[in-house]
C-alpha cells in the first residue's frame, strides 16, 4: 500500500487526509515515481475549495508538481528507466495523476531529468512557476530587454519566477504586492522597483517608475477591481495577462482603457505550453539552461513534513510566504 493525500469533500485544509492506496500501475505512456518531495501551489487551494477551473471527481487526489525516482514505465515509454531522478512539469489535470502522495503515476511527456546539482526539495519547485512565467512573458508577451512588465502577488513563486524570468532576459520587471513588508526582499530577489499597493495609489506610482514609456506587459493572478487599475497603467497596445482569480471581487471588465489604447486581455493558464508540443520544448531549454547558468533559481519559503500536509495548506492560504512552500515525504 501507498500513503496518498485524498479529500472526500470540498473545504478546508481540514479535509485533506492521508489514505494507504493500492498504488497505481503506470499505463501506457505513463511513468510510475516513488515521490521525495512535491511543490504545493495555490491552484491545488482552489481545486480543494471547489473553486477551480476543475472540479473534483471523490475521492479526490491533488497536487501538480513532485520530484523523486522512477520505479516503473509503461509500455511505449523510452528515455526512463527505473533508478531516474525526475521532476514532473504539472500535468493537464491535477486530480488524474496527483502529486500529493508517497507514489504517483504520470504522462511522460511530463517528466524530466532535472540536473543532478539540485535536491529534491528545489526539484519539487521548478515547473509550475517558470512554465508559467515563461509561457506568459516569452512565448505570449514576446518581452524583450528594456521592456517594463508589471508583476502582480510579485511574493508568490510564480510572481518572483516572473522576476527572474524577465531579468534573464534583460527586462524590467515592477513587484506589486500587498504591503512594503517585503519590499527589502522583493528587491533582493531581483525586482526594479516594488509598489505596495494597499499603502501607495498603483497608477501614478507606476506612472513615475515606467516613465512614458509605461508597462507594456503586465502578468496578474489577482483580477477583480485591481485590473481596472493595471488597465490604466498599460502602453498603448499593452498586453495584460490574467492567470488567476486570487480575488474574492467581483471583475469589472475595463472597457474604455482598452479601446482607447487598443489593449489585449489575455486569459492564460500554463496549459497553453504544456499541450503544445514546440512551446513545451523551448520551456524546457530556456528553464534548465537558466538553472544551470544560475539565473533562474527557485525560491524556498519553507519545507513541511508529509505527515503536515494539513499545516502545509493553512500556511499556504496565509499569504505569509516568500516563494515556494514544499512537502517532503
Amino acid at each position: 500500500m501507498s500513503r496518498i493525500v485524498r479529500f472526500h469533500e470540498v473545504g478546508g485544509p481540514e479535509v485533506l487526509g492521508i489514505e494507504d492506496v493500492e498504488p497505481v500501475q503506470p499505463g501506457p505512456d505513463e511513468v510510475a515515481v516513488d515521490i521525495k518531495a512535491i511543490g504545493l501551489n495555490r491552484a491545488e487551494s482552489m481545486f480543494r475549495t471547489g473553486y477551480y477551473i476543475e472540479d473534483p471527481v471523490f475521492p479526490a487526489r491533488l497536487g501538480y508538481e513532485g520530484a523523486g525516482v522512477v520505479t516503473a514505465v509503461g509500455p511505449g515509454v523510452a528515455g526512463f528507466a527505473p533508478g531516474d531522478a525526475v521532476s514532473v512539469i504539472p500535468p493537464l489535470s491535477i486530480t488524474r495523476w496527483g502529486s500529493y502522495g508517497e507514489t504517483a503515476v504520470f504522462p511522460a511527456s511530463a517528466v524530466v531529468k532535472h540536473p543532478p546539482s539540485l535536491g529534491w526539495v528545489e526539484a519539487a519547485a521548478i515547473w509550475m512557476q517558470y512554465v508559467t512565467a515563461y509561457g506568459a512573458l516569452i512565448e505570449l508577451g514576446r518581452l524583450k530587454r528594456d521592456d517594463v512588465v508589471l508583476v502582480t502577488a510579485a511574493s508568490s513563486s510564480v510572481g518572483l519566477a516572473a522576476i527572474q524570468v524577465a531579468r534573464a532576459v534583460g527586462a524590467r520587471p515592477i513587484a506589486a504586492t500587498r504591503t512594503s513588508a517585503k519590499r527589502a526582499a522583493l528587491l533582493a530577489a531581483g525586482a526594479a522597483d516594488v509598489i505596495a499597493t494597499e499603502e501607495e495609489d498603483l497608477v501614478p506610482r507606476v506612472a513615475e517608475i515606467a516613465g512614458d514609456a509605461g508597462v507594456r506587459l503586465a502578468f496578474d493572478p489577482v483580477a477583480g477591481p485591481l485590473l481596472e487599475q493595471i488597465a490604466a497603467v498599460m502602453a498603448p497596445h499593452g498586453l495584460i495577462v490574467e492567470y488567476g482569480a486570487l480575488s474574492p471581487a467581483p471583475t469589472p471588465f475595463p472597457l474604455f482603457p482598452v479601446l482607447a489604447k487598443f489593449l489585449t486581455v489575455h486569459g492564460y493558464q500554463y496549459k497553453e505550453v504544456v499541450t503544445d508540443g514546440e512551446k513545451l520544448d523551448r520551456a524546457k531549454r530556456f528553464i534548465l539552461d537558466g538553472l544551470a547558468s544560475g539565473t533562474l533559481k527557485p525560491v524556498i519559503d519553507r519545507v513541511f513534513p508529509f505527515d503536515q500536509i494539513v499545516e502545509a495548506h493553512r500556511y499556504l492560504e496565509s499569504n505569509q510566504q516568500f516563494g515556494k512552500i514544499v512537502v517532503t515525504v
